[in-house]
């Protein structure tokens, strides 16, 4: 029985996921659609059953295989005989890049040939295309008979040339896997002998010690790109193939820079040629960004002060965390505002409930109105006490729904929004449990455990199993109850008692500094985004499937002159939905994201379709709605902080009603107020990205 790629693929991840796998997963993994998959499962059933292996599928759990070790490991060793390449030809032309950046000689077209099992002239098509990649690369592709083939060119461009193939064809899991037990493609390997893992791992903990002394705000993207570029570096160092002079990005007399080349080397234990230690300066140079320092002073934050002063007094008393509860915070902060002016005027309010809070909530009001009195430190009637008891009540009554609750980090990396989306929708899903911070792959595997009981992640983790779980941003009902399966089996730890000394320091003056940057380059962001912003109807002249849509909105984009290249960014969104429908659940939208070297800023524009679009198999697959968000790849903070909560936003019914009806006007008022509030009392958005 023959294996092909697609069902070794299928194989492997099963075998190496005890717990089991949903369809969707499987589809996100090996980066094809969830129908594909279905087809797949049937033969690899089949596969399967030839070597007494069961596949067992549980609702919550997905997809599992049932064996015992013996069985497993025997079919490991015959997995290899049964398996047929099969290479498409995106693999052809990654594995014949890698084979011509790793020989020193030319190479024979029917060696290549033989490798990949193919005809000669299948591999001279293969090398007219990567000719064409190659562009402006500054790498030549030499073709003669009887010569062979051979890539020549500048040591600097041969290693930029391996960082985009691995930004390209990698993900996390294929860079941090420690255990060397994750499947990973013969293409894919070749790849990563170019970048040498285990020089990666060496080159991050090297860096993690650096931002020790040398704190960093690169972007996640940004950080992930440089630990690959100075991978590459030693690799080819050590391979024997140096840069020639490098022009300094950086003056040699710098001493900050020359500290920092030093102690990295340092780390490495390294010695390098003088031209290498120039080059490795230049991509250390963006190490050390700082934000902008002269901030203007938004008029707000006295009571935004007063508000979390207050919620910190009452939590300390009650030892209950309240600070998180934005609703709390949101809704102090629009009743304090007329309340404090009307407390400093004197002027006299009527209760109606006053009687029945002070019944029912007899030692939350004494609590209260000690903080009021502490905090206002202005006399304030009861009445008043009354109606800020109900605000504390009601966090109180959210914070108690259930019975158990975990803290839970959450990593994200898969796209515009995704974190927030995914946090907003476990918020409404399971309020159990406490979202204690947003934090990159990089960070997840150094924080200690007793940190939190939980990691949620979009993406595999260089960690144990048992410490996280994988979803995917919108968060679907399987997956819903996979989580909370998950939860029921973590192990009970008692909660960490509050500690006040530390709820009522206050922030440094560095963190203050930060947060008004970031609250000043957020309204920017939003202002332009809005301005841009637009509503089209799509006639049905000229579609005629998914396709032509995407091509038709891209279009448009370039149009406002936010795209370089259309047909490329099309691609990019048809590939994202062949791996996951990007309809939002239980709507007549879709959500068409992604982030791209080839988008010039940041776009949101809504088209409404004369006919509805199917976007999958089942009927209520089709949508009438598309919103396009289209990013750069290097987005800035602030940017990405906006896109986050306008994606989030997509859970609100309020948000779908707007789309659906309102006119291009309206919605852009409606963004416009809700982001308002949200960079006005400075809640959560600093902690997006």
């Amino acid at each position: 029985m023959k294996v092909s790629t697609r069902q070794r693929q299928i194989v492997e991840l099963l075998l190496s996921r005890v717990d089991g796998m949903t369809v969707a997963e499987i589809a996100e993994e090996i980066k094809v659609s969830p129908r594909t998959v279905h087809r797949e499962l049937q033969e690899t059933e089949t596969i399967l059953a030839s070597a007494q292996i069961k596949l067992v599928k549980k609702s919550g759990s997905g997809i599992q295989v049932k064996a015992n070790p013996e069985e497993i490991e025997l079919f490991r060793k015959t997995l290899e005989a049964m398996f047929t390449t099969g290479y498409s030809a995106e693999d052809r032309k990654t594995y014949i890049l890698c084979r011509l950046i790793e020989d020193t000689e030319p190479t024979k077209l029917f060696t290549l040939a033989h490798e990949l099992q193919v005809a000669i002239p299948t591999i001279s098509h293969d090398l007219d295309e990567i000719e064409l990649m190659l562009g402006e690369s500054g790498l030549t592709l030499e073709r003669r008979r009887g010569y062979g083939v051979a890539l020549t060119g500048p040591e600097k461009d041969f290693r930029r040339v391996i960082v985009k193939l691995a930004q390209m064809q990698l993900d996390d899991a294929d860079l941090f896997d420690q255990s060397g037990q994750a499947p990973v493609s013969i293409v894919k390997g070749r790849l990563l002998e170019l970048i040498n893992r285990s020089n990666f791992l060496l080159v991050e903990k090297a860096l993690w010690r650096l931002e020790e002394l040398y704190p960093t705000v690169l972007s996640e993207e940004s950080y992930t790109q440089l630990v690959i570029q100075l991978a590459v570096a030693i690799t080819r160092i050590q391979n024997g193939r140096l840069v020639a002079g490098t022009t300094p990005l950086v003056s040699l007399d710098d001493t900050l820079a020359q500290e920092k080349l030093q102690l990295f080397c340092g780390y490495l234990d390294m010695q390098l040629p003088e031209q290498e230690m120039v080059y490795l300066s230049g991509l250390l140079h963006h190490w050390d960004v700082r934000l902008p320092t002269e901030l203007p002073l938004p008029a707000h934050l006295e009571l935004m002060d007063t508000v979390i002063r207050l919620v910190r007094y009452v939590e300390e008393k009650l030892f209950m965390p309240l600070i998180r509860d934005r609703s709390l915070i949101e809704g102090l902060l629009h009743h304090l505002e007329p309340a404090l002016a009307r407390i400093a005027s004197g002027q006299k309010i009527r209760n109606p409930l006053l009687p029945q809070i002070k019944r029912d909530y007899s030692d939350l009001f004494e609590t209260v109105r000690h903080a009021a009195s502490e905090v206002i430190q202005l006399s304030v009637q009861e009445e008043e006490i009354g109606f800020l008891v109900m605000h504390f009540g009601a966090s109180l009554e959210r914070a108690t729904l259930v019975t158990r609750h975990v803290r839970a980090l959450l990593v994200c990396t898969s796209g515009i929004g995704s974190s927030q989306m995914l946090a907003v929708r476990i918020t409404k899903e399971l309020p159990q449990i406490d979202l204690i911070g947003r934090v990159s792959w990089f960070e997840a595997s150094r924080i200690a455990e007793e940190k939190y009981d939980l990691i949620i992640s979009t993406v595999d983790l260089p960690i144990e199993r048992s410490r996280y779980i994988k979803l995917s941003p919108l968060l679907t009902q399987e997956e819903t109850e996979r989580l909370r399966q998950f939860i029921r089996h973590l192990p009970h730890h008692e909660p960490a008692a509050l500690q006040p000394a530390a709820m009522l320091s206050p922030p440094p003056p560095e963190g203050a500094t930060t947060r008004l940057a970031l609250m000043r380059d957020q309204a920017q962001e939003t202002i332009s985004l809005l301005e841009r912003f637009d509503v089209t109807m799509l006639s049905r002249a000229g579609i005629n499937g998914m396709e032509s849509v995407f091509e038709r909105v891209t279009g448009i984009a370039y149009e406002c002159g936010a795209i370089r290249n259309a047909k490329a960014v099309a691609r990019l969104l048809l590939e994202r939905e062949q791996h996951g429908s990007q309809r939002i659940p239980d709507t007549d939208l879709a959500l068409l994201h992604t982030r791209s070297d080839e988008v010039i800023f940041p776009l949101l524009l809504l088209f409404r379709l004369e006919e509805p679009l199917a976007l999958g198999s089942q009927p209520e697959d089709q949508v009438r709605h598309l919103l396009l968000m289209l990013a750069p790849k290097q987005l800035s903070k602030p940017g990405l902080a906006i896109l986050s909560e306008i994606s989030a936003m997509l859970l609100s019914p309020e948000m779908m009603m707007h789309l659906r009806e309102s006119d291009a006007g309206t919605i852009r008022h409606y963004i416009a107020t809700e982001l308002e509030k949200l960079i006005k009392n400075h809640i959560g958005l600093e902690s997006l990205t």
